[in-house]
């Protein structure tokens, strides 16, 4: 069952997020003024932004408490990450065109099995749609229309 996270439980992986965005901006700065920045960083920054938003989507993921099936497609997309950022890291290795392939792969399947609706128990407003109707639909029975529905709005 998907249910939103207190701040408390959000603050670490929004403090990984805030880093890989701030990894995101170093790396755009690097398209805009490429002499500023040492050789091979281009690299070292495109590899980091992306390792890290697999680990903080992995952090957030944990504080969620997901079923282990859901937690395996969060690993997946997570290794998706990884191999993509093995393959800015070390775009001269033979086998970075497999750490390529590899991640279209598993963001391929991700991205299927989001339209095919696995795993059962993931509503479809966990992978940001939002819930079309009273909040009672989106909302676990145990907790009222009414706190869902504030909860929401935060």
């Amino acid at each position: 069952m998907y249910t939103r996270l207190g701040r408390s439980k959000r603050l670490v992986p929004a403090i990984l997020g805030a880093v890989t965005l701030a990894g995101v901006a170093t790396l755009l700065s690097w398209d805009v003024f490429p002499n500023l920045f040492p050789a091979g960083s281009h690299e070292v920054l495109a590899a980091f932004s992306l390792a890290m938003i697999a680990i903080a989507y992995l952090v957030y993921q944990i504080a969620h408490r997901p079923t282990a099936m859901e937690f395996l497609k969060a690993i997946m997309l997570a290794v998706a990450f990884l191999f993509w950022a093995a393959n800015q890291f070390w775009p001269g290795l033979p086998q970075a065109t497999l750490f390529n392939d590899i991640a279209i792969a598993l963001f391929v399947l991700d991205v299927f099995l989001v339209m095919i609706g696995w795993p059962k128990s993931s509503p479809d407003s966990a992978f940001g749609e939002t819930c079309s109707g009273s909040c009672a639909q989106c909302c676990p029975a145990s907790q009222g229309e009414e706190e869902c529905c504030a909860g929401r709005a935060n």
